[in-house]
């Protein structure tokens, strides 16, 4: 992209006194992993490659369902049966042909998951059940790296910041014991489609403002949506000083 078109493609950004042309660089430069390509990783996806992100690592093993097409705004009719990080790059693609894709169509695990997590800047979990959570959440503790963890179910959802860099910030592992119940899904439970859309964004502007150091971002709080009622609430949480993931950090 030339340097004209850069400045009218990123123009709205340039304005603001305080994210402006640094800021803009800062997400040029960074590399985020979303793990997840449905109803959060939808908007997420699609607000970070439109507010230019330099690289996307999108990370799903799933196809693209006729039931996803409710809420899972990358997708179309025209997708149906394709792997879904191949349907969102073409997506992506045409809304920023500057942003760069890595495409990763399987479950990460193990040491491939560290390794793939610790070249990011910013990890965004939009996944469905605890195990690929508590996976990521380890991988990113141990490499460091920023998490932004969003969930939503019905017509509620929530969204907060791991940040491993700050000895004071919990982890997944902290708010969510490992014994718990396995995590509900909208299949079995339902979502009503904005709602991932509320979550999805808001886990996006929490990566803008970690990559470009605007504002304070949600490590410690957790966010909530109750979109019955219309209201967002905040939550405190802390560091659990027995946590098995985080406590040696």
């Amino acid at each position: 992209m030339n340097a004209k078109d850069y400045q009218l493609r990123y123009s709205r950004h340039l304005a603001l006194p305080e994210f402006g042309a640094a800021g803009q660089e800062k997400l040029r430069q960074a590399r985020v992993l979303i793990v997840g390509l449905g109803g959060l990783g939808s908007p997420a996806a699609l607000y970070l490659a439109a507010s230019g992100v330099g690289t996307l690592v999108l990370n799903e093993f799933d196809r693209v369902d006729l039931s996803n097409l409710q809420r899972q705004i990358l997708y179309s009719s025209a997708d149906l049966g394709r792997a879904k990080t191949t349907a969102a790059a073409a997506t992506l693609t045409a809304l920023n042909p500057d942003c760069q894709l890595e495409l990763l169509d399987r479950r990460l695990q193990g040491a491939e998951l560290e390794a793939v997590v610790d070249r990011a800047d910013i990890v965004l979990d939009g996944s469905d059940n605890f195990g690929t959570r508590f996976a990521v959440n380890a991988a990113c503790v141990k490499t460091r790296t920023p998490l932004v963890s969003g969930a939503a179910i019905r017509l509620e959802g929530q969204v907060t910041v791991f940040d491993a860099r700050d000895a004071a910030s919990p982890c997944y592992a902290c708010v969510y014991p490992q014994a718990g119940e396995e995590l509900e899904n909208c299949r079995s439970n339902g979502i009503l489609a904005p709602v991932v859309g509320v979550i999805g964004s808001f886990m996006a502007l929490e990566a803008v403002k970690l990559i470009a150091g605007v504002g304070a971002p949600l490590t410690g709080r957790l966010l909530r949506l109750d979109a019955i009622r219309g209201t967002l609430s905040m939550t405190h949480i802390k560091k659990d000083p027995a946590c098995p993931v985080c406590r040696s950090r």
